[in-house]
C-alpha cells in the first residue's frame, strides 16, 4: 500500500496545470462513450441540528480506456472550520487493484478534489467561450476552490488579464485578493464595493460558495455571461429556465437539491439542460444560444475525475520516489 500525504499530492500537481485539464477532458470523453462506471454519490448527513450544513460524500469509479482505474473518494464538507481556520473540506482517496481488488494507494484527497473542480471549470470556461474568450473574469466565493479556479482558467484561457472578487466577508475578500495576486501573477486582482458590482465586472462568473438554497439571478450580469456554477445551489430556478445548461452528467447533478434538481422538480423534466461536456468535446453536439442569453455550466464533479488523477498521481509520485509504502498491509 503507497500512503501519498498532502505535500506529496501537492508537489506532484504543482504546476500540471494544462495536463489535469487535459486528463480531466479525456475522462469527460470517455464518460460520454459509455466507458465510465458511476454509481450515485454517497451522502452522509447528520441527525442533530448542530450538523445540519455538514455532510460526508462517497463517489465510488471505474475510468476505462487505455489504463482502466478504480477507487472511492470520501469527502467530509464541514462549512463551520471557516469560522474556525480550518478549510471546509476534507477528503481521502483509495485506489484499488483491477486484478485482485485489493487498494493499491491511499491519497490525502483535498487537493485533487480542488483541482480536478478547478480543471473542470476551467475546461468548460475554454470550451464555452471559444467565439470571444473573456480577458477578465469574476469570483463569488473566496476560498480554496476558487483560488484553483482563477489559476486554472488563466491556464485555459492565456488571455485572461483581470480578476474581480466579491465574498460576504469583506476582510476575506481582501485576505484573498493578496493570495491571488501572489498564486496567479500576470491577472490583476481586485475587490468589489458589492455583489451586484462585482456581476457585471466581466462576462466570466465563478461561483464557488457554500451556499445551500439558491440565492442569486444574474440580472446584474453583462448579457451572454458565461457562468461557472461549480457550488450547484446558488442560482435560482427561474435563472436556470432561463439560460443555456450545460453539465457533467444530468443523472448525477440533478440531485440533492441542487439549482438544477428544482428545476427538474419545477418542470417535471430535464428539456432545460442542452448538453453535457462530454458530448460538446466530442463534437457530437453543439451549444447554441440567443443572443444575449446566459449559458450555465453546473458540473456536480464526477467521482471519476478523482479517480482518473489520483492515478496519475500515483504514478508520477512513484516515479519520483515519494510518499509511504506500506508492507503487510492486508496481511493476518
Amino acid at each position: 500500500m503507497l500512503i501519498l500525504r498532502r505535500p506529496d499530492v501537492a508537489e506532484t500537481l504543482a504546476g500540471r496545470e494544462q495536463e489535469i485539464i487535459d486528463l480531466v477532458a479525456e475522462a469527460y470523453r470517455l464518460h460520454d462513450e459509455g466507458r465510465t462506471a458511476l454509481p450515485h454519490s454517497i451522502f452522509l448527513r447528520f441527525p442533530e441540528e448542530e450538523h445540519r450544513r455538514d455532510r460526508i460524500i462517497g463517489l465510488p469509479a471505474y475510468r476505462g480506456g487505455e489504463s482502466p482505474v478504480a477507487g472511492m473518494k470520501w469527502i467530509a464538507s464541514f462549512p463551520g472550520n471557516v469560522a474556525a481556520g480550518m478549510e471546509r473540506a476534507s477528503a481521502t482517496v483509495v485506489l484499488n487493484s483491477l486484478e485482485t481488488g485489493r487498494p493499491t494507494a491511499f491519497l490525502e484527497g483535498s487537493v485533487i478534489s480542488a483541482k480536478r473542480t478547478a480543471a473542470s471549470a476551467a475546461l468548460a470556461a475554454r470550451v464555452l467561450t471559444e467565439q470571444a474568450p473573456p480577458t477578465g473574469m469574476t469570483l463569488v466565493g473566496c476560498g480554496v476552490i476558487n483560488l484553483e479556479v482563477l489559476r486554472f482558467v488563466k491556464a485555459a484561457l492565456p488571455g485572461l488579464r483581470e480578476a474581480t472578487l466579491h465574498d460576504m466577508d469583506p476582510a476575506r475578500a481582501e485576505a484573498f485578493a493578496r493570495t491571488c495576486a501572489e498564486a496567479v501573477p500576470g491577472v490583476r486582482v481586485s475587490v468589489a464595493g458589492g455583489l451586484d458590482e462585482a456581476l457585471a465586472a466581466h462576462p466570466l462568473l465563478a461561483l464557488a460558495t457554500t451556499a445551500a438554497e439558491p440565492h442569486l439571478d444574474l440580472s446584474a450580469c453583462a448579457p451572454g455571461t458565461t457562468v461557472l456554477h461549480v457550488s450547484l445551489r446558488d442560482l435560482t430556478v427561474e435563472t436556470i429556465l432561463g439560460a443555456v445548461n450545460v453539465v457533467d452528467d444530468a443523472d448525477h447533478v440533478c440531485r440533492e437539491r441542487t439549482s438544477l434538481h428544482l428545476a427538474e422538480q419545477r418542470t417535471g423534466s430535464r428539456d432545460f439542460i442542452a448538453a453535457p461536456i462530454g458530448a460538446l468535446l466530442r463534437g457530437t453536439e453543439r451549444v447554441e444560444r440567443a443572443p444575449g442569453q446566459h449559458v450555465i455550466y453546473s458540473p456536480f464533479g464526477l467521482g471519476v475525475l478523482d479517480i482518473a488523477l489520483a492515478e496519475y498521481v500515483r504514478e508520477q509520485a512513484e516515479r519520483a520516489g515519494l510518499g509511504v509504502r506500506v508492507e503487510g498491509f492486508l496481511e493476518s
